[in-house]
């Protein structure tokens, strides 16, 4: 099978912490035939896979490149504080950067959240990973500030999380290659913004044949309803004509003479 004859298919990468599921179902009720493939990638590689060709679209982490790359933000996260489930913190709902000043915070290689300066004391080494700063977290060794979605991705039975009231946020967006617009990647940015199939850019159902399409029963008009009423006899003609009238009055009158004699006195 050549290039030109492989039936059409849709690459969409996303970085952890995103759950594409919703948005992948929506795509296999409307284009059954076109399969999509899902290709995890970490948020620093995500668009170097882009670019390079490794994917039609994905979900990534702002801020994007915008001289090559196109993005639609869709959503920003909490950012929360994971816990050991015995820490102090546990006992109020929500923290501020200050209240973790003297705390231990991981800042992972691999953060999502651009901090200028992170809050808390830094450790000695900077974990790899975010999922080894949250085994640190476990271990006791110090906290661990990430959006929400990766507290969840990485969740263990005895850490818990708070949001952090004044943290930086992370925003959550589809990318794909500003040359790279194709219909496949059209179809699918309508889905994510929740446009209709029949919507103007989504794709329609193809119309039924016009022999197929039943036609319209004309309405009775009121012509023709004058017309039917004008061929039915009138309710006077079925009375007779003229000649019944005048038989109708003659037989009044007869009936009126009857009347006017004088009835003869005894």
């Amino acid at each position: 099978m050549t290039g030109s004859e492989e039936s059409p298919a849709f690459r969409l990468a996303y970085v952890p912490g995103v759950t594409p599921t919703k948005w992948v179902r929506i795509w296999n009720e409307r284009l059954p035939d076109v399969p999509l493939t899902l290709v995890p990638v970490s948020a620093a590689g995500a668009f170097d896979l882009l670019r390079d060709g490794g994917a039609d679209a994905g979900f990534v982490r702002l801020p994007v490149d915008r001289e090559d790359l196109s993005a639609i933000p869709l959503y920003t996260e909490t950012t929360v504080v994971v816990i050991p489930k015995d820490h102090l913190v546990t006992a109020v709902d929500e923290v501020s950067a200050a209240d973790l000043a003297d705390e231990i915070v991981l800042h992972p290689l691999d953060d999502t959240l651009g901090w200028e300066r992170p809050p808390g004391r830094p450790a000695i080494e900077r974990p790899a990973t975010t999922l080894d700063a949250v085994e640190l977290v476990a271990a006791g060794v110090g906290l661990l500030v990430v959006p929400q979605s990766l507290a969840r991705l990485h969740h263990r039975k005895d850490l818990t999380y708070r949001p952090v009231a004044d943290a930086p946020a992370s925003r959550v967006a589809l990318s794909w290659p500003q040359d790279e617009t194709t219909d496949l990647v059209e179809d699918f940015i309508g889905i994510v913004r929740g446009r209709t199939v029949n919507s103007s850019r989504g794709r329609r159902p193809a119309p039924a044949p016009a022999a197929a399409q039943p036609k319209a029963k004309r309405p009775e008009t009121g012509g023709a309803r004058r017309k039917s009423a004008a061929g039915k006899p009138s309710g006077n003609g079925s009375r007779g004509g003229s000649g019944g009238r005048s038989g109708s009055g003659g037989a009044r009158g007869g009936k009126g003479g009857t009347r006017g004699k004088p009835r003869r006195r005894s």
